[in-house]
């Protein structure tokens, strides 16, 4: 860097981003950039080509350095810091400590301004004090043999990741000191190698691991470096948010199922119903009227007795006949259960396909591609943040259910045409739910039921077993002015019986 940055001129400092800083310097015949990348998960130096700054969300910083010559570079003895020394007594530190990087800003001995100022203790660093030394000797090795970690503080993870390649705590005193003295060689006339170790990209002065590019100029190689990891890192992040979502789903969809399943068993296992009717038609002669209790021989099971409670107003043709209508609600019931049983397992199949892919994939462009395939895009989070409802689609028709009290108001007020069917829980408080129109099409009676399963859950009666719903088009909903959020008038309403579901 001295070859090229002395002499040269600051012309801008600023920063786009809440980790990012970048600084322009001036040469004779082209500008040269630093973008020093803060983040506590990642701190680096880059030096691009270029850099085109953002015309909004940009902020000048450190202007006491604009316009001053570059004098001299200052690498601090066995310290990951460097100091750009300027011509007005100012001096620029980068202190690269990993999760405590900052750039901070001299005068003379004393700090000016810090670029991350959550690192308070970064006030009171002395330029004159960040020089460090180390004892090579093979006498103070000795002494420290049992941690020389602490010794050799400037080695890091991956030199000592490298010796133990070379199984160094099984040798002897003599031959560890060797092995030190052998990567201080390599450490002192290195190349400089971007290499997976431990399935992350690396840059490193050793060769080991598995090699992706080898360079021998150390601005080119922390350049790759950045770009490598940078791709890599965001490729596992976005990767890792991918997957949690396809997780989420899939274990709410294995939740589901086996709640159903088991409801399915119960509701399977009890044919009652259907049995008492049959009994009681059998058996219209032995019983009395008005009474509330009989006890038949049930034909079913060996005749063994069966106690049928009636409703004593009722003749017994009627009980049997609310019997038989019980049961044949029943049978629907089973018959929904198994279609929506059916409709889960494709749904789960299908998430385990996706995560699969989604885990194999290795290049983010594809990453990217397949998240918009599947709906997660940026675009699309940022803007389901910002929407007052979530979104459902059944049959091809958007339903959607308001998030809170605030957020009702304006979906129906908002974000729906009077054609759009509205729905609500009956008498009770909970989101409003809009099935959006489909211009010349109706909305099918298993579309409706959907929502209306949505407006029940997502309102004080989830836990019953069965909710009414009401449901009307938009244009018959209005609110008066002074109504708290949420409330609406509603006329002309039709009333479903559901049962709460998500």
């Amino acid at each position: 860097m001295e070859n090229i940055l002395i002499g040269t001129v600051i012309s801008e400092c600023f920063s786009q981003h809440k980790d990012e800083l970048i600084i322009r310097f001036e040469t004779h015949t082209k500008s040269f950039y630093i973008k020093a990348s803060l983040s506590p998960s990642f701190s680096c130096l880059s030096f691009p080509n270029d850099f085109q700054r953002a015309r909004k969300n940009s902020i000048d910083l450190f202007p006491e350095m604009i316009g001053h010559r570059v004098m001299q570079i200052r690498q601090f003895n066995n310290e990951r810091s460097f100091a750009l020394i300027l011509d007005n007594d100012k001096s620029l530190l980068f202190k690269m400590y990993g999760n405590w990087s900052n750039v901070i800003l001299f005068n003379r001995n004393v700090v000016v301004a810090l670029f991350n100022n959550s690192l308070p203790s970064d006030k009171t660093l002395q330029l004159n004090g960040l020089d460090r030394t180390i004892d090579w000797s093979f006498e103070t090795f000795r002494l420290h043999e049992e941690n020389p970690q602490k010794l050799y503080f400037t080695f890091g993870k991956l030199v000592w990741q490298y010796l133990q390649t070379k199984d160094f705590d099984l040798k002897s005193t003599e031959d560890k000191w060797e092995s030190v003295q052998s990567v201080l060689t390599i450490l002192n006339s290195p190349s400089y190698s971007i290499a997976l170790i431990n399935a992350r990209v690396h840059l490193s002065l050793l060769t080991f691991g598995t090699t992706v590019k080898q360079l021998d100029d150390p601005l080119s190689a922390i350049n790759e470096f950045y770009h490598y990891f940078t791709h890599d890192f965001t490729l596992a992040k976005e990767k890792n948010k991918l997957l949690s979502i396809l997780k989420g789903k899939l274990q709410g969809s294995e939740n589901y199922h086996s709640k159903n399943r088991s409801k399915l068993a119960e509701i399977e296992s009890d044919t009652n119903y259907k049995t008492w009717a049959d009994l009681l038609m059998a058996n219209l002669h032995a019983i009395a009227p008005g009474s509330e209790e009989v006890t038949l021989p049930n034909f079913y099971n060996n005749d063994y007795p069966a106690e049928i409670k009636l409703k004593k107003d009722l003749s017994p043709q009627k009980n049997a006949a609310i019997f038989y209508k019980k049961g044949k609600n029943q049978h629907i019931e089973i018959t929904r259960l198994q279609e929506t049983l059916t409709e889960k397992e494709r749904e789960i199949e299908r998430l385990k396909q996706e995560i699969d892919e989604t885990e194999s994939i290795t290049d983010l462009r594809t990453l990217r591609k397949k998240s918009q395939s599947l709906g997660y895009t940026a675009e699309h989070e940022k803007q389901a943040e910002t929407l007052p409802y979530h979104e459902f689609i059944h049959q091809g028709f958007k339903i959607r259910v308001g998030k809170n009290a605030k957020s009702n108001d304006e979906l129906t007020l908002r974000h729906t045409h009077k054609e759009d069917l509205w729905l609500h829980a009956k008498d009770v408080s909970g989101s409003h739910v809009v099935i959006k129109y489909q211009s010349g099409k109706n909305f099918p009676k298993d579309v409706i039921e959907r929502a209306a399963q949505l407006a029940a859950y997502n309102s004080k009666r989830k836990t019953e077993s069965l909710c009414p719903v009401l449901y009307t088009p938009k244009k018959f909903v209005r609110k008066r002015k002074g109504d708290p959020p949420g409330a609406m008038i509603v006329e002309r309403e039709q009333v479903i019986l559901v049962e709460p579901r998500l």
